[in-house]
C-alpha cells in the first residue's frame, strides 16, 4: 500500500513516497548515509535493514511498492521485499539494476513492483515481479504516478490518479510545497483510496521526499502520516557522474 509520485525536471526531478502499512507495523527508521559498491545511498529503513526507497549519488532513486493485484504468495522461507531496493540500490543506470535483481532469489520474494529513476539517462524503469515472470517496462521522462493498495487496487488506482491529473493542473505545479501538499491530500475523504491514507487497522505512516538537481541529491522524511507531521528529518550527498 503505497503512491510514488514522479515530477520530472530537465536536469533532475522530484520523487515523493508515501508508504502505507498496518498500524500493528513497527515503525521504520530515518534516512541514512551508508556506503555501497563505491557509491552513496541515501534511504530509510527497516529494523530489521530492508528498506522501500534509497537514492544513490549517481541521481538515482529506486523504489518499491507491493503488487496486491497479485494473489500468489511464496509459500516457505520468504526473502522480505525490503531486500530488494538494498540489492539494487547503489544502481545508477536501469541496466545496472537489472543485473542486480538477477542475482535475487525473485522466486522467494512475493510479488512486486520496482520504479527506478535515472537521470544519468534519462531513464524511468519499472520492474514487475509475480512470481512466475521479471517484466521490464519502460517509461518516458515525464510527471507521473504509481499506486499500490491491499484494500481495493483499482479504485486505489481511479480515484488517485483523478487527484494527481488534476493537481498536476495547478499553477504550484512541480514543487515541493506542491508536492507534500499532494501527498498528505484526503480528497475525496481521509479514507482507504486518498493519498493520504486512513483506515482502521493501517494508514500512511511515513512520507519521503527525494529532490535531484544537477549538483545534489537530498532526501527528506516525515515519520508519521504526512497530514500530521511537520518535523521533517533530511540527508544529502553530492550527485556525481554513474
Amino acid at each position: 500500500m503505497c503512491t510514488v509520485s514522479f515530477i520530472a525536471r530537465k536536469r533532475g526531478y522530484l520523487l515523493g513516497m508515501n508508504r502505507d502499512e498496518r498500524l500493528s507495523r513497527v515503525p521504520g527508521r530515518p534516512p541514512q548515509r551508508r556506503g555501497l559498491d563505491g557509491r552513496t545511498v541515501l534511504g530509510p529503513s527497516e529494523p530489521g535493514d530492508g528498506t522501500w526507497i534509497a537514492a544513490n549519488d549517481s541521481g538515482a532513486t529506486l523504489a518499491l511498492i507491493n503488487w496486491y493485484a497479485i494473489a500468489r504468495r511464496v509459500q516457505s522461507k520468504a526473502v522480505s521485499r525490503g531486500e530488494v531496493v538494498n540489492a539494487v540500490g547503489a544502481a545508477g543506470l536501469a541496466e545496472a539494476a537489472a543485473a542486480a535483481l538477477a542475482r535475487l532469489p525473485c522466486h522467494r520474494i512475493n510479488p512486486f513492483r520496482l520504479i527506478g529513476i535515472f537521470p544519468e539517462t534519462g531513464e524511468v524503469t519499472e520492474w514487475r515481479w509475480d512470481l512466475r515472470r521479471l517484466v521490464r517496462l519502460d517509461h518516458r521522462w515525464e510527471s507521473q504516478q504509481w499506486i499500490s493498495s491491499g484494500f481495493d487496487e483499482p479504485e486505489a488506482q481511479r480515484v488517485r490518479s483523478g487527484t494527481f491529473t488534476r493537481a498536476c493542473g495547478q499553477s504550484s505545479f512541480g514543487n515541493r510545497a506542491w508536492l507534500r501538499r499532494l501527498h498528505r491530500s484526503h480528497v475525496p475523504q481521509a479514507g482507504p483510496f486518498s493519498i493520504c491514507m486512513h483506515r482502521s487497522d493501517a494508514a500512511t505512516v511515513s512520507y519521503s521526499e527525494v529532490a535531484v538537481s544537477a549538483r545534489s541529491v537530498r532526501m527528506w522524511h516525515l515519520a508519521g502520516p504526512p497530514c500530521e507531521s511537520v518535523e521533517a528529518t533530511s540527508i544529502s550527498c553530492a550527485r556525481r557522474i554513474a
